[in-house]
């Protein structure tokens, strides 16, 4: 399977690095890029575009590798079966998994109390900045938000502007 995926991505490095230019590619977001296809392979977003493409998105945004491979990970563990563990033994450094344990959202936890959290790590601001931009852009909808969707924008925007206040004080 890990042989075939990586031929898949390897026929396919072109497209991808044409649909994300400015994406930082390296052994190491390569392997990032794998695992995150492989985890969210077959599931669609809420439009119906492949999921795959969201991590994507939110990791053509980041400027250094630490980031772009969490970046492409940030959903993995929260929306699949894999673990800190799975990542870990696949090769993925604690310098990746530590920012994503806070990216993390344990769903007993609630949401601001977890944006809060994420405010401690720099690499953590950084990603979910660029994930709430996706998240935000009314865009990917093709139709009306409604009223759930209307509300989930301003949850999301109290978070941008906590996130961004945080992110002025790491600088």
């Amino acid at each position: 399977m890990r042989a075939r995926l990586f031929a898949w991505m390897s026929r396919n490095i072109i497209i991808f690095s044409q649909l994300y230019p400015d994406m930082i590619y390296t052994p190491l977001t390569y392997l990032a890029m794998r695992i995150a296809y492989n985890a969210h392979h077959g599931v669609l977003d809420k439009s119906g575009a492949p999921y795959i493409f969201h991590p994507y998105e939110v990791a053509s945004r980041m400027d250094d590798e630490v980031s772009t491979a969490v970046a492409l990970l940030h959903d993995v563990v929260e929306d699949t079966e894999m673990t800190f563990d799975d990542l870990k033994d696949q090769g993925i450094p604690d310098e990746v998994i530590e920012p994503l344990r806070y990216l993390t959202h344990d769903p007993a936890v609630p949401y601001m109390d977890y944006i809060y959290k994420i405010a401690e790590n720099p690499v953590a601001i950084k990603v979910k900045l660029s994930d709430l931009k996706h998240n935000m852009d009314e865009t990917r909808y093709c139709r009306p938000m409604n009223d759930y969707e209307q509300a989930r924008q301003k949850k999301y925007e109290r978070a941008k502007q906590f996130l961004l206040e945080c992110s002025c004080s790491h600088e």
